[in-house]
């Protein structure tokens, strides 16, 4: 499937209530543990879906179309969130996260951006030029990845609870 803005909306404009659902009202158990092998809590997950909302997306996607690949993006800090929410309760942060989302989108839609400007090149520190295709199926994919992240750690929590039934649930791996 090729990346086109407005398939990539239908899944970035549900990102939010996708968590909330899965996550508000649940218990610390659920949203602040994590496992051995993925050391980042529901909890921690959504700090960075905000650092990403803040820093990231719609940032990189201005110097793409200002500056094309003559200014490379400022670095991701993927970290950022353990310490700058502390403290904050997780309703905070989805009402956060849900708040920065909805502003990134009207942002985008508001680009009213051309056929051609999605083929403009960036230059992401890391991996080289980038197009700002390339950025926006990023940015729907990342966000596929953590909720599979967050159900994944949410699913080890019983891990051992379901026994024999182990076997027949893969999101369990090798735990």
């Amino acid at each position: 499937m090729e990346c086109e803005p407005e398939h990539a909306l239908e899944i970035l404009s549900r990102t939010p209530a996708t968590l909330r659902a899965l996550l508000d009202g649940l218990s610390n158990g659920w949203t602040h543990s994590n496992h051995e092998t993925d050391p980042w809590s529901p909890y921690a997950v959504v700090g960075h879906l905000i650092h990403g909302e803040e820093t990231d997306w719609i940032p990189r996607a201005r110097i793409i179309l200002e500056h094309g690949d003559a200014r490379p993006f400022e670095p991701f800090d993927r970290f950022a969130q353990f310490e700058r929410f502390h403290g904050y309760t997780l309703e905070q942060l989805l009402e956060t996260f849900a708040q920065l989302r909805q502003q990134n989108l009207e942002t985008l839609r508001e680009m009213r951006l051309a056929p051609e400007q999605w083929e403009r090149q960036g230059l992401h520190p890391e991996l080289g030029r980038v197009t700002l295709r390339q950025l926006l199926a990023a940015w729907v994919v990342h966000d596929l990845n953590h909720i599979g992240q967050i159900v994944q750690v949410m699913s080890r929590q019983y891990a051992e609870a379901v026994g024999p039934w182990k076997v027949y649930l893969p999101i369990l791996g090798s735990s």
